[in-house]
């Protein structure tokens, strides 16, 4: 079973997260700017196994696609129309990311790290990855959990 890794894609930088081996744990894994992340996520995967890609799906509260769509769409197509050159079992899914941004920078402040240290973009950009990413594991798990008999 490979890995599940997640991207935050953003205007400036992209944030990367991925599963352990066994898809217990989402974790932080990289901040790219943008133009260097096709190269990063390729030379990714051609070392790790990966057999899901979760992208983040810009939503405003109504549930229509957000302004930031027209950024994410071109990179999503292109990876759609690439990805089986890289790895013909990898599939590509979409997660809802709203508010993932304040979630990452809350669990920064729950974490107890410093003002300075919150203020890091990049390191919102991956944690935000990581928030993405559990949440397409919770779904998972919600969706594969047997209904109880009521």
């Amino acid at each position: 079973m490979g890995r599940i890794l997640a991207i935050d894609y953003g205007q400036k930088r992209v944030g990367f997260a991925v599963t352990d081996e066994l898809r217990i744990c989402a974790n932080p894994l990289d901040t790219i700017p943008v133009a260097q992340a096709f190269d990063f996520l390729k030379k990714y995967l051609q070392t790790e196994k990966v057999d899901v890609v979760v992208i983040g799906e810009p939503r405003k509260l109504d549930n229509t696609p957000s302004d930031s769509t027209r950024y994410i769409e071109p990179f999503v197509n292109r990876l759609r129309k690439e990805l089986p050159n890289i790895s013909p079992n990898t599939t590509i899914a979409r997660v809802d990311e709203r508010f993932t941004s304040r979630m990452a920078f809350q669990s920064m402040i729950d974490a107890g790290l410093k003002k300075k240290d919150r203020q890091n973009k990049a390191l919102i950009d991956k944690v935000s990855a990581a928030i993405i990413l559990q949440t397409y594991m919770e779904q998972l798990a919600f969706n594969s959990d047997p209904q109880p008999n009521l």
